[in-house]
């Protein structure tokens, strides 16, 4: 008798992942990838570097799956998981950019030269980007909260589950960003 483990549940696709099950993965995979890569790209800003985090994100998660309990939603553990990668990915670009600053002059027209002139630019293009360097700019815990619930739409009782704060701390931080976000780009 075979399974149909779109029908199980995340409590039983661990149970079964833990009986060795490889088939498992690639269900979770299907369930959760697409919204964990969303999160991680909101948050680092970078295709590229979410699609590596999710690898990681999931990479990680399932190491840890015995972990796992079964009786909260296995897209807020996941989601947690992701949120710390962004973190550390945040702290290694941080040391990174202090070395890049270090580099010779001479190396400096090799970045010029990625720079997309700003005739190329759309005006709803640069308005995003403006946006998005706005967001990037939030310190981390306001960030991660007008991510959560601007952009991944989680309620704000799950978002304060996968941050691990209460609801008010949630709401006090929504509040906090939107009013940065508004001084930052100028709006009344």
């Amino acid at each position: 008798m075979t399974i149909d483990l779109s029908q199980c549940t995340d409590r039983e696709l661990a149970a079964l992942a833990a009986s060795g099950r490889q088939d498992v993965y690639r269900e979770f995979l299907a369930r959760y990838k697409s919204p964990v890569f969303r999160l991680i790209r909101s948050t680092v800003g970078d295709e590229g570097e979410a699609m590596d985090l999710t690898q990681e994100t999931f990479v990680a998660g399932f190491a840890a799956l015995d972990r796992y309990d079964g009786d909260r939603p296995f897209r807020t553990w996941i989601s947690r998981i992701a949120l710390n990668k962004c973190r550390d990915w945040g702290r290694r670009r941080a040391v990174r950019a202090f070395f890049a600053r270090a580099l010779p002059l001479e190396s400096a027209h090799d970045v010029a030269i990625e720079t997309p002139s700003i005739d190329m630019q759309a005006s709803d293009r640069a308005e995003l980007a403006r946006v998005q360097r706005a967001i990037a700019a939030l310190p981390s815990n306001l960030r991660e909260v007008i991510v959560l619930r601007g952009v991944e739409e989680l309620s704000q009782a799950e978002a304060a589950e996968l941050l691990g704060v209460s609801e008010k701390t949630v709401e006090t931080r929504l509040y906090r960003a939107r009013a940065k976000l508004r001084a930052s780009l100028g709006e009344a």
